[in-house]
């Protein structure tokens, strides 16, 4: 139950300015230096929570893309670790408002009492004495989004993830509400050290890897792993967006801390810019090309450079047409390298390695199509008999894997132009990966997805035009 107390900032002269004027002051410097966030539409971000001289500028890359939205969230649950005080469980504030140098925040009085029926959530002000993870979050929030929001406080104890999903889950909300989660990365560590294993959280991060983190890859790792267990249900992308560390600040470079900015949005509605698209189709359409000169051997390393919308890691599949037939198509159902790469090699592999047809000539790449579908993070469907599977996919939306054993095959939504039948659908593609017929396949396994796809017809790239198209997706973004 709220009381009607305030909730005073517990490090401001410290981790931050005490007077407004200097501290508006540094996170406008911080602006300045975030770095672009790839067009993102982020329904959750993960930011950092240091000083901000140290951090600001990353806490500033993952809230810009809610700073830059026309319908602003009303709402803005932050949650993240405990530093100060050891508990269990998650513990809730029961002052109704939050204060800074920057104003006031009121706590959203019915999000509060929903979590505060939730097990292991307990309202007590005593874990929040100098805390500071939520409240490096509320004063960057406070500059960078103009108007008034509520917040919802949630501080993490020694909880199972579990626990900390159920909680967002409560207050989830729909497009008014927005879920911020404070954290920075790896502790300590020297320079070349952190930058690895922070590249490589990043990696698990973007794959919604929730199992495979640890404290000594983010402090608020049970938070982080909450989000990426909602994100994994709901059909989210997560993108990486900045990456830096204390050093980069000129801190001790022999002891620093890894601080990172990451966007989650809902599949179904996330797509790259349109200057990233074409950026992505034209390094594809180049790396064809380099590949029909050297016998299908796609490039070891991209030919033409990205931009940060294309490095989160994503599965891919690159499908190739010739005057509306089918002439290549392969991909990876699962992430395994950053989305530019996958792209490049997967259109090299849909010329060359597709076994239905004969190896691309070069002389054949004037009358192609390159089209490439980014795939969702695949979500299972009971499998047990066609009717389950049916009732479980939306036609025409839905791409399906269907699989027992080692046999495996999938199909992008756009089959469904061909087999707008949903019965036929899954039946073709059980008899595309093998499995028998006249039955149903013993222990059959499936798995539905979203996929964004867009393409071009081949033409010949240049390296000025691919800068050109760097630039402009650079300056969409600002």
């Amino acid at each position: 139950m709220l009381t009607n107390e305030v909730h005073p900032a517990q490090v401001a002269g410290m981790f931050y300015p005490a007077e407004p004027g200097p501290l508006s002051a540094l996170i406008a410097q911080m602006r300045q230096r975030a770095r672009a966030d790839g067009g993102v539409a982020p329904k959750v971000v993960v930011a950092p929570h240091a000083g901000i001289v140290y951090s600001g500028a990353v806490a500033a890359t993952a809230f810009g893309p809610w700073a830059r939205r026309g319908d602003l969230p009303r709402r803005i649950v932050i949650v993240g670790p405990a530093h100060r005080v050891a508990f269990r469980g998650l513990a809730v504030h029961p002052a109704a408002r939050w204060r800074t140098p920057l104003g006031e925040a009121p706590v959203a009085a019915i999000a509060h009492a929903e979590l505060a029926k939730v097990r292991g959530v307990y309202v007590d002000a005593r874990p929040f004495a100098g805390e500071h993870s939520l409240e490096m979050h509320l004063v960057m929030l406070q500059a960078m989004l103009p108007g008034r929001f509520e917040i919802v406080p949630i501080l993490v104890g020694d909880a199972d993830p579990h626990q900390v999903a159920e909680a967002l889950r409560v207050v989830w909300g729909g497009p008014e509400t927005a879920v911020a989660v404070s954290s920075d990365l790896s502790h300590f560590l020297d320079r070349r050290a952190a930058e690895t294993i922070d590249a490589d959280t990043a990696r698990r991060i973007e794959t919604l890897d929730a199992a495979s983190l640890e404290g000594r890859r983010a402090c608020g790792f049970l938070a982080v792993k909450g989000a990426l267990e909602i994100a994994a249900e709901r059909d989210m992308r997560a993108s990486g967006l900045h990456l830096a560390t204390s050093a980069d600040v000129g801190a001790d470079a022999s002891r620093v801390v890894g601080y990172g900015a990451f966007a989650l949005e809902y599949s179904a509605s996330a797509r790259l810019q349109e200057a990233d698209r074409e950026l992505l189709l034209s390094a594809c359409m180049a790396g064809l090309e380099e590949a029909a000169r050297n016998g299908g051997k796609p490039p070891a390393q991209n030919p033409l450079g990205g931009s940060p919308a294309l490095s989160p890691w994503r599965a891919t599949f690159v499908t190739l047409t010739e005057g509306g037939r089918l002439r290549g198509c392969i991909g990876s159902p699962a992430p395994r390298r950053p989305l530019i790469d996958d792209a490049i090699a997967n259109a090299a592999q849909a010329a060359f390695a597709d076994p239905r047809f004969p190896t691309l000539k070069e002389s054949e790449l004037a009358g192609l199509r390159l089209d490439v579908s980014i795939l969702s993070h695949p979500r299972p469907i009971r499998a047990g008999s066609e009717s389950e599977i049916v009732s479980g996919l939306e036609p025409d939306r839905d791409g399906l894997i269907l699989g027992a054993g080692k046999r495996r095959a999938l199909f992008l939504p756009s089959v469904w132009r061909q087999l707008p039948d949903a019965r036929a659908f899954v039946r073709h593609l059980i008899a595309k990966a093998g499995l028998e017929t006249s039955g149903w396949p013993e222990g059959l396994e499936a798995m539905r997805f979203r996929a964004e796809s867009f393409g071009a017809s081949w033409r010949r790239v240049d390296t000025e035009e691919i800068g050109t198209m760097k630039n402009e997706a650079a300056r969409a973004l600002h």
